[in-house]
């Protein structure tokens, strides 16, 4: 509880249902905090919300999809190898080596509860990949200084450059990008726009179907191409969503790009993909570099 005593429930309970678990039924501070942040405090919140997670039955099948999408997209395994084993191996926690995780536009988990919880969720992805917190990267525009802080305190990387998701993965990566605009998405597979880096990839965040579906197919083709091409020949296993939850990790897929499928692209497909510009889009969902003057 914070000290504004004020409470939230990410989803109503119906009238005479019974009671959910205590999760996410906790304060919101409604206003952002101007006043310094208490460092040792906010850490302590995101690992009492990490103790909370760890404690769902959703929290399980989240850690195996990811484990399975690991061995599946990044190991060297036969063709031909037994789906039976690639889970086998997801549940013993072997993801790969080596593995580097980004996030991008958590939130101001601070003060936003859905954004403690997808950080939590973030750190505990770390735990079951065995990636070093030191390896995960993490950047938004809208963290504070002291977030800034409390983010280093638990032992994560924050970057101080806006990439605008345009980051190049020269190993396995994974992607973690909870609720980001289209344009984030859409500039890193530009950015990796080909069939040595796509495979690389992890990503954590949007279903690019659900993107698909709620958005008019002239618009996603123009101003998204890169989502558009890469929708039909991505693997997307959708991660489970309790009702309660349901502001915090709706429309959550694993998505990966398996070599075989991306073959199934002409070759002109990975011919000189030109920059996205979003000319046609005046309310881009993702704030933009600065540029020099």
């Amino acid at each position: 509880m914070s000290d504004t005593g004020e409470e939230w429930q990410v989803a109503r309970r119906r009238k005479g249902a019974a009671r959910k678990s205590n999760l996410l039924q906790v304060s919101v501070a409604s206003t952002c905090c101007q006043e310094q942040l208490d460092i040792g405090k906010t850490v302590k919140r995101i690992r009492d919300t990490v103790s909370e997670l760890r404690c769902e039955d959703f929290w399980q099948e989240w850690k195996e999809q990811l484990l399975v999408a690991g061995p599946a997209s990044l190991s060297k395994h036969p063709e031909n190898e037994d789906p039976a084993d690639q889970l086998e191996k997801g549940r013993e926690g072997r993801l790969c080596p080596h593995l580097e995780c980004v996030c991008y536009g958590l939130g101001s988990f601070s003060s936003c509860t859905s954004a403690r919880y997808q950080l939590a969720m973030l750190l505990l992805l770390l735990d079951a990949g065995q990636i070093p917190l030191k390896d995960c990267s993490v950047y938004d525009p809208a963290f504070s200084t002291g977030e800034r802080d409390a983010l280093r305190e638990l032992g994560l990387t924050v970057l101080t450059e806006n990439e605008e998701g345009k980051r190049l993965a020269t190993k396995p990566t994974l992607f973690y990008m909870m609720h980001c605009g289209k344009a984030l998405y859409n500039n890193l597979l530009w950015k990796n726009w080909s069939t040595r880096c796509l495979p690389l990839m992890i990503i954590v965040g949007n279903s690019f179907n659900g993107m698909r579906d709620r958005t008019i197919e002239r618009e996603f083709k123009r101003d998204y191409s890169y989502i558009s091409q890469a929708v039909d020949v991505c693997a997307e296993r959708q991660l489970p969503c309790p009702s309660r939850v349901i502001d915090v990790f709706s429309d959550t897929a694993v998505i990966t790009f398996p070599t075989s499928d991306l073959n199934r692209l002409p070759q002109s497909t990975w011919a000189e993909p030109p920059e996205p510009q979003y000319q046609h889009c005046p309310d881009l969902e993702i704030i933009q570099r600065k540029t020099q003057s």
